[in-house]
């Protein structure tokens, strides 16, 4: 009874993260519930063998190997790159873009490249970044969930922000100028 317990207390606090750090990796709504189902399944098999208190670094990690794997499973048999989820301009709010067509438009290209922006950025960059920008975590718990050293983990985020301020600042100069 009581692994029943933990479990649920466990799929209550993380389902949600689990299934959007999956949908945000693998761009595929069947993909990332197949992976979030997946971690689910280990869950419960390895209830008793992780430490309950550090089961949300537990979780995540075994959330990000399981993308992982899917991607490179993926690139072997289609052959194809995975791109930024497509609803990621509705979770980009701009409050801004509030009023004239002009600015509504522009906004909506500006989303556009911020996705295609974050899709051009490498595994090594692109997975912190998502998990520390979008998702919310913290960089002891990335370094955890992606077994990287924390300050790899600093670096590659602040390299990815680099990045793409570097491919925005280019894109505004073109839009705006």
């Amino acid at each position: 009874m009581l692994q029943s317990s933990k479990f649920d207390y466990l799929i209550k606090q993380h389902k949600d993260k689990i299934f959007n750090y999956a949908l945000y990796m693998l761009r595929n709504r069947m993909d990332a519930e197949d992976v979030a189902q997946e971690v689910m399944i280990r869950i419960w098999k390895n209830i008793n063998k992780f430490n309950f208190y550090a089961a949300r670094a537990w979780i995540m990690r075994t959330t990000h190997n399981l993308c992982i794997d899917n991607l490179r499973k993926k690139r072997k048999q289609f052959g194809r790159e995975v791109s930024i989820d497509d609803n990621l301009s509705e979770r980009i709010e701009d409050h801004n873009n509030e009023g004239s067509p002009e600015k509504i438009i522009t906004g909506i290209m500006l989303d556009e490249k911020i996705k295609s922006t974050i899709e051009q950025l490498s595994e090594i960059h692109k997975s912190p970044f998502v998990l520390y920008e979008i998702q919310g975590f913290k960089y002891k718990e990335i370094s955890k969930i992606l077994d990287m050293p924390l300050n790899s983990v600093k670096v590659n985020i602040l390299r990815a922000r680099k990045q793409l301020q570097k491919e925005l600042k280019f894109y505004a100069k073109e839009q705006f100028s």
